[in-house]
């Protein structure tokens, strides 16, 4: 299992999430407190969107962990950014550590994190990639679960049509929920038992959609928080929610919330957020 956070909002520093929170990112990559296992030292990386200069986010990772990168702690504190989106990884067991295999991964203008792992995939690998066009295909480089899970999740979202692009937040929930069930139905073909957790998060750096999903016992699915009471302000480390400026909120979602704050809520199981781009947002059953 890994950690991630997901930001939408008012401009802010890298390192307002990944740094100076109580329980930051880079916290959770030796100390994560709703895993057995606290450790997710396995590579982190970090996508964040420059609209000014490019539509498509700049990504940045590395297979050292997050808390002895010096170029990381370098940069966060410089980098700014209105949508941020962060990993720290834990890998699958038996899929090497290498910097393809490190999230984000990225096409286009949308980035793509995920917690969990698809159980058996070795099983179904095939199965899914008979499914991908070869411009999925082609795009993908390492050898995760993950990563294939995006390249189908890719390939759906092509084949909507998206109206708006200044809101792609409903093509993406549709394309999201139609790659789960696939995953969902190659396991039942492949008489796969046991859970899958497809904790994702997606975004165009507009619009999001994020899911915690589990397709056994809803009781084990990992955790997921969502805040969003007032725009976000990080100064000298503290973390404060501004709740008089609920007419422009700040969206965080993240595996383990940041800082003691009472605004923190869970994400109930098999739900998926749908984050657009004016900051609403809706919470859905995924069926």
């Amino acid at each position: 299992m890994c950690r991630f956070v997901l930001y939408l909002g008012s401009e802010i520093t890298l390192s307002s999430l990944i740094v100076e929170p109580d329980h930051s990112l880079i916290n959770q990559s030796f100390h994560s407190k709703e895993r057995k296992e606290p450790l997710n030292g396995d590579g982190f990386g970090v996508a964040w969107y420059v609209p000014h200069v490019s539509k498509n986010p700049v990504v940045f990772k590395d297979i050292a962990p997050a808390w002895s990168n010096m170029n990381l702690q370098n940069l966060a504190p410089v980098m700014q950014s209105g949508c941020v989106l962060a990993h720290v990884r834990a890998a699958t067991h038996g899929l090497p550590v290498t910097q393809l295999n490190c999230h984000p991964f990225s096409y286009g203008p949308f980035s793509f994190v995920h917690n969990g792992a698809i159980r058996d995939f070795n099983k179904i690998r095939r199965t899914l990639i008979e499914k991908l066009s070869d411009e999925a295909y082609n795009s993908i480089l390492g050898s995760t679960d993950s990563e294939h899970f995006f390249a189908l999740f890719m390939d759906h979202y092509r084949s909507i049509k998206a109206e708006n692009d200044e809101d792609r937040s409903e093509p993406m929930a549709e394309a999201l929920m139609k790659t789960i069930s696939d995953i969902v139905e190659m396991k039942a073909e492949a008489g796969i038992e046991g859970r899958s957790v497809l904790n994702i998060a997606i975004t165009d750096g507009k619009s999001a959609v994020a899911s915690r999903y589990v397709d056994t016992n809803p009781d084990t699915a990992a955790s997921l928080y969502i805040h969003s009471q007032g725009e976000v302000i990080c100064s000298n480390g503290e973390y404060i929610f501004d709740e008089t400026r609920t007419d422009h909120p700040s969206i965080i979602i993240a595996s383990e919330p940041l800082n003691k704050d009472t605004g923190w809520q869970k994400v109930d199981p098999n739900r998926m957020v749908i984050l657009r781009s004016d900051r609403s947002f809706d919470i859905r059953e995924i069926r």
